[in-house]
């Protein structure tokens, strides 16, 4: 495939006018394929008082029902697929540690589209056909590594395909293959910056040029604290298995100002958590999704969790989402105060000589809550100071009282993927 071929593709440019005729052209095909071919679908649309051909225009959405993760767990482990077994090339889910799995499956035309809007991203990341593109995310059932996979290899890469730990090979192949680019969790990406310094490897001389990282929420410090550490430009990619896996949506790395939402594969609304109205573009609430071209298991308004906004486009026509402040189910509830991990994270980033390796614990003190951030630090610092200063941080920032232990570098367990950043002892949580 040519360089031209896999450039940018002509509707990442079209007018917004063009872009809402395919979406609404698309999304009727959609409700009407799910109709026809789901029971739950159809179940769901009937008990809802709907059917798809009550949809006119893109707002006419709204007046459908939500899928949520219950849905998929509640109709486990196919029930949820719209095609017949025998057009499924390829089935996925979650690692199921809140309950059972959550599982999509996929036709051969899904997997093209996935490839497709995977090779969009690494394009819009800064990836050319020419480039090397190391994928230390997991592969298995997670659709990271074959998601990365697939999308490297359709623009014309040369993959090497890692997977997750193993930190010093790692690092070793870094070196010795000379990728330009690493697609990664952001927290197992620190994992990596740490033993390039161990290894006294300057990464100015390392081929690497682009991170691309996701998975886990990740704030603008840690991107400064990415690039800084290796030299390169720290890109952010989204998705979800339930709607695709990643490539749902990038960061152009031109403007590195929120992911860039493949809209003419994935609709986005934005919804207020608690009476589930749409919000406007702008304002903060719950992320919701709906598949315009997945065949074999589509999400109508699946509730993603994950709390952001919509931005107008800016490299490309398409929208933005800003980044994901987090959750909606990982939201901690302190003394009456809504508090998100990345905020703290915040903190311990504007803090010298502390390191972006950190613990949050959540115990009770008789019946009041309390806050125990664990956290590296990084050289000799004096560890009283550190703590007070971080401990004023997250009082006068924040709003919540923590206590603050400094550990030794390399004191905190490794995270090899997703990094657990919160443990809960509260009874009852």
């Amino acid at each position: 495939m040519s360089d031209s071929a896999i450039g940018l593709e002509a509707i990442e440019n079209a007018s917004v006018d063009e872009l809402r005729a395919l979406q609404l052209s698309r999304l009727k095909q959609t409700l009407q394929h799910v109709y026809a071919n789901s029971p739950v679908y159809r179940a769901k649309f009937d008990a809802h008082g709907v059917h798809p051909d009550d949809l006119h225009s893109l707002a006419d959405l709204a007046k459908f029902p939500f899928t949520t993760k219950a849905d998929l767990r509640d109709n486990y482990p196919f029930g949820m697929f719209c095609t017949p077994m025998e057009q499924i090339v390829r089935i996925h889910a979650s690692s199921g540690t809140t309950g059972k799995p959550t599982v999509v499956g996929y036709t051969q035309a899904d997997i093209d589209t996935w490839a497709q809007v995977g090779a969009r991203s690494i394009y819009a990341a800064g990836g050319r056909p020419s480039d090397k593109v190391h994928v230390a995310y997991g592969y298995g059932l997670f659709t990271g590594g074959l998601g990365a996979h697939y999308g490297a290899e359709r623009l014309g890469c040369a993959v090497i395909p890692m997977s997750g730990g193993q930190t010093e090979k790692q690092v070793q192949l870094l070196k010795d293959f000379d990728p330009d680019i690493i697609m990664v969790t952001p927290s197992y990406m620190l994992n990596i910056c740490d033993e390039v310094a161990r290894q006294g490897i300057d990464p100015n001389e390392l081929a690497l040029r682009v991170g691309i990282f996701g998975a886990e929420p990740w704030t603008g410090s840690m991107r400064q604290e990415l690039e800084q550490k290796m030299a390169i430009d720290a890109v952010d990619i989204y998705g979800l298995s339930e709607v695709m896996g990643p490539g749902v949506a990038q960061e152009c790395v031109e403007s590195k100002d929120g992911p860039t939402i493949w809209e003419d594969h994935f609709y986005p609304e934005i919804i207020n958590p608690e009476s589930g109205e749409v919000v406007a573009d702008g304002e903060q609430g719950e992320l919701v999704f709906t598949n315009l071209t997945k065949v074999g298991m589509p999400m109508i308004r699946y509730r993603t969790r994950d709390l952001t906004r919509l931005l107008p486009g800016s490299s490309r026509t398409m929208r933005r989402m800003d980044k994901i402040t987090g959750r909606s189910d990982d939201m901690l509830i302190i003394r009456g105060v809504n508090v998100f991990p990345t905020q703290i994270e915040e903190q311990i980033l504007r803090v010298d000589g502390l390191a972006p390796h950190y613990q949050i614990e959540l115990s009770k003190q008789g019946n009041l809550d309390a806050v125990t951030v664990r956290v590296e630090k990084s050289g000799a610092s004096d560890d009283a100071a550190l703590s007070r200063e971080l401990k004023h941080h997250i009082k006068s920032i924040i709003g919540i009282s923590a206590s603050v232990e400094i550990v030794a570098e390399n004191g905190l367990p490794r995270s090899e993927g997703k990094a657990q950043r919160v443990i809960d002892k509260r009874s009852g949580q």
